[in-house]
Formats: C-alpha cells, structure tokens, sequence
C-alpha cells in the first residue's frame, strides 16, 4: 500500500476531497483506492449506485435491523467512506418509508423510583419480560416472546413462547411460587419485581421491547401490499434470529461498543461482512491476501 499524492490530481479535486487528499488520507492498493481511518482503511466510493447499495445492506436488510441512524452510520463507516457521508445517511434514515411508519413516538422519560445498581461483570444482571401481543407466528402458533436483555452489556436474547395464560395468572404461577424464590435464593440471586407500564424499575428490557416491536413492525405487514422486493416475510418467528444478530452487532448509544463485542470479545460475522466483495472488481492480490 502506497500513499496517494499527485499534485496534479489535487487541483481536480472538490474542497471535501481535497482536504482528505491534503491530509494524506488516501492510499494506492492494486488500484483500488482506500482512505485512511484512525485504526483502518476503508473502500472511497463515488459511484451513486455503490452509495446507494452499502446504504441499502446497512440500514434495510433484515440482518441490519433498520435501526437508528446513528447505528446505519457506524455501519456503513466500516467499509466505506465518501464526501457528505453522515448528511446522505442522515436522509436516507429520514426519508425511509419503513422508519417513518414504524416508529413510536416518544416522551419525557419516567423519574427513577428507586436506585438501579449497575452491574461489573456480564450476566450479574439479566433483566427479563415478555411480549404478549403478537399475531401467531412459526410452525408452532408463537403467540409471544421472551425478551432477556444482559445489563452489563445490552446484550439481549429474544425467545417464542406460547401465551396460554394471562398476566395475573403467569405472574401468581411463577413469580410468587416458593419454589421459584426458594430456587433464586439458593443460587443467590436476587429478584426485582415490577409492574406492568411501570419501567422506573425494569426501563432497560421495557426500552428492549419497544425496540423489537419496532423491528418486526419494520418488516412484517399484514397485507400483500406491503410485500416488498426482497422478499420480507409476514412470519415475525423467522425474522427473530436476524433481528437478535442485528442489535447484538450495533454500537450502544451508551456504552459505545457492540454488546456482542463487550460479552464475547470479538465481532460476529454478518452477511454485510461480505458487501466488499461486490463493491468493487478487487485485485486477486488483494482477495487472496483477504481469505
């Protein structure tokens, strides 16, 4: 790899480019051209329809989730770099038909009813709730799912369940049973009830289901109408493994990282990995250096 620096080629360049070029930004690899990062070096894109295509597999896929427009940004900054970046990002969140549709809109927040301890190790706290009100999904019927969320490093899980029984009935038949607190406290682990619409207490795995919901209302529809290109199915079961890769894989707005990265130490691969490949013809240098 090679820097780039042509005189010549600077004087052609737009002001955006140019400063990039002027700081040493970019750099030659078998004719492909990079541009420098703090800690890597990235595809510089100026085709549209290349733009259009990474915006596409890091905001609309299923295995992106559709999620805010920070996390498409941190996304699409992976792989690629271009003029204007964060301001195209920015409007193509904006103007996303799904988005705008499925998102909820949302208020001051609850005041903290009592003091929430914050967790020094993966998995000393797990927050957990359910989901009731799903259509019947999956081979099974599922009518709800099961929403763990891990408080040290917002990983999160979410499981199809059967609901055979209403709220009060589950709560009674679990959560005040003896042998459900006798089997906690002789595993030392200690049990933090709340109420329904009350998230003072539970806010993160509450926070958690609204941002489910909001993932499968972003992909299932009820109408042949809504059926798009590619291929997005009715069936909210078959999306759960894809939306579970998807907000495990993206940055927390407030811890900074991946939960995945926090709990395991390491970025799982997703099929976004695999966009470089058609982005560009890559020298067979470069593609054999990559496998």
């Amino acid at each position: 790899m090679k820097d780039c620096k042509d005189p010549s080629l600077s004087l052609k360049l737009d002001e955006i480019w140019k400063k990039a070029y002027d700081e040493g930004r970019f750099h030659l690899l078998d004719g492909i051209l990079y541009h420098r990062t703090k800690h890597t070096c990235v595809l510089s894109l100026t085709d549209k329809t290349l733009i259009n295509t990474v915006l596409h597999e890091c905001d609309d896929s299923v295995a992106a989730g559709n999620l805010s427009e920070d996390r498409t940004l941190e996304r699409v900054k992976i792989c690629s770099w271009w003029p204007n970046q964060k301001k195209d990002v920015a409007e193509y969140c904006q103007t996303c038909y799904r988005c705008q549709k499925a998102n909820r809109a949302t208020g001051k927040k609850f005041g903290m009813m009592i003091q929430i301890l914050e967790p020094k190790s993966p998995w000393e706290i797990v927050d957990m709730d359910w989901v009731t009100a799903l259509p019947p999904g999956g081979d099974r019927s599922y009518n709800a799912c099961l929403v763990l969320v891990y408080r040290y490093s917002k990983n999160s899980m979410f499981l199809p369940f059967h609901k055979d029984d209403k709220a009060m009935d589950t709560a009674i038949m679990i959560w005040n049973k003896a042998l459900w607190t006798n089997l906690h406290k002789l595993f030392g682990t200690k049990l933090s009830f709340s109420t329904a619409y009350h998230p003072q207490l539970d806010y993160l795995s509450e926070r958690m289901i609204q941002t489910l919901e909001d993932m499968i209302r972003r992909f299932c529809s009820y109408g042949p109408e809504f059926k798009d290109s590619d291929g997005f199915t009715h069936n909210w079961c078959t999306l759960i493994p894809d939306l579970e890769l998807a907000y495990k894989t993206s940055i927390h707005s407030r811890t900074g990282k991946t939960p995945a990265m926090l709990e395991k130490g390491w970025k799982p691969r997703i099929p976004f990995d695999h966009l470089k490949k058609d982005l560009v013809d890559i020298h067979p240098t470069a593609r054999t250096a990559t496998k």
